[in-house]
């Protein structure tokens, strides 16, 4: 089975789009929204929902970023709403993460795989968890917890309308009324908003639009299983004019031995180490041989974002490029005295994949792709921009 095979599959016997109108209904419009999605998105850009006021979804999730962002933070992860806190994770879009499966282990060519889930390490399983828990973490939102986020809510201009919806009892319960904005935050993530399929290669698939030639080459190195062998994880396929055909993940999780972060707190402690499906945000699955994987996220819309990587030590997508093809080729490149895989524990290294193309080279080799073919895939991913055609687009803005 192609990955784009698996990844429709996994959609379509997904429960989530058996309901799917959230996800595809056109939503240009504030007044096209129902009730349930004007107050999701009153409460995601709402900044007196932190402790101290000021910090909202939007911050971390900020739409001029594709709905990524660390709330103006430098350091690769995001800035507590305390002005001080650091997290341990770069935020990932939430763009496209209303197709993400509940997190499951499925069948994939005979193996047991770890697939789906909110976060970079699956901890919630549908968007109204996702929405729920940053309001009560130390170093993100803050609030003690569901009476005094509840309290904030009742308080809010968009209580009458919770009432509306769920009737005079919501606010008398405070976990009721945090569950329903949860809720109501899902809905407005659900809309077209966030998954709108309005990039170039969008166009391009459906014939209204020409890569240029050095996009086209990076769409080629792109699925090219002996060159940039991406779509391996991103999922693609170009043959087809569907764009769910082509969210550019499979949700599965991958360890990819990412250099060590030293601009996190955490990391100043040597014998601490984020390990994704391993904690420390989850409880450890029972595989230690997944200990250091996360999710593989969407490309769509990448060249948008400020930090990248689960703990956001790159910065530039094209040092990202570079980073698949010459981990193993020049570790000194990535790693201080070339130490590999600095960010795991000795015991879970030989967790790092290092067998797929174009991680199967080792020190001396010549990489998988050269400096003309790297440029060539950041091009392409330029196109997966789903502000194709307006004037922010063309500006790079």
């Amino acid at each position: 089975m192609r990955p784009w095979e698996w990844a429709a599959t996994l959609i379509a016997s997904h429960a989530l789009f058996a309901c799917g109108s959230a996800a595809s209904t056109a939503v240009d419009d504030d007044a096209e929204l129902t009730r349930l999605e004007r107050i999701g998105k009153l409460a995601f850009f709402d900044g007196a929902l932190s402790e101290p006021a000021g910090t909202s979804c939007s911050s971390c999730h900020d739409p001029a970023l594709a709905f990524s962002g660390n709330n103006r933070s430098d350091t690769g992860v995001a800035l507590g709403s305390d002005g001080v806190s650091l997290g341990l994770r770069n935020t990932p879009s939430a763009m496209y993460a209303a197709f993400a499966p509940e997190f499951s282990f499925a069948l994939i060519d005979g193996e047991s795989t770890p697939v789906g889930g909110q976060f970079l390490d699956g901890r919630a399983a549908r968007l109204e968890d996702q929405a729920r828990l940053p309001f009560f973490q130390p170093n993100e939102m803050n609030n003690a917890g569901d009476a005094a986020l509840a309290a904030k809510i009742a308080n809010s201009a968009y209580a009458p309308l919770l009432t509306e919806e769920f009737g005079a009892a919501v606010l008398s319960d405070p976990s009721r009324t945090v569950d329903a904005v949860a809720s109501a935050i899902a809905a407005f993530e659900r809309t077209k908003r966030f998954s709108p399929f309005t990039s170039k290669y969008d166009a391009f698939i459906a014939g209204n639009a020409v890569l240029t030639a050095q996009e086209s080459r990076g769409l080629e190195l792109f699925t090219d299983t002996e060159k940039g062998n991406c779509a391996a994880c991103h999922v693609v396929n170009p043959k087809s004019a569907n764009p769910r055909d082509s969210l550019f993940t499979d949700f599965t999780y991958d360890n990819l031995g990412v250099p060590r972060n030293p601009r996190i707190p955490a990391n100043a402690d040597p014998g601490f180490f984020a390990l994704g499906l391993c904690g420390p945000k989850r409880p450890p699955v029972d595989d230690p041989s997944l200990c250091g994987a996360f999710k593989v996220p969407t490309l769509r819309n990448v060249s948008r974002k400020v930090a990248f990587m689960h703990n956001g030590y790159f910065s530039s997508l094209r040092d990202v490029v570079a980073f698949y093809v010459t981990r193993d080729t020049d570790p000194a490149r990535w790693y201080p005295n070339g130490r590999k895989f600095d960010d795991l524990p000795a015991r879970y290294q030989g967790n790092v994949n290092v067998e797929e193309v174009p991680y199967d080279r080792k020190s001396g080799e010549a990489p998988r792709l050269d400096d003309a073919e790297i440029d060539a895939i950041v091009a392409f991913l330029a196109t997966l921009d789903d502000r194709y055609g307006t004037a922010a687009a063309a500006s790079g803005k």
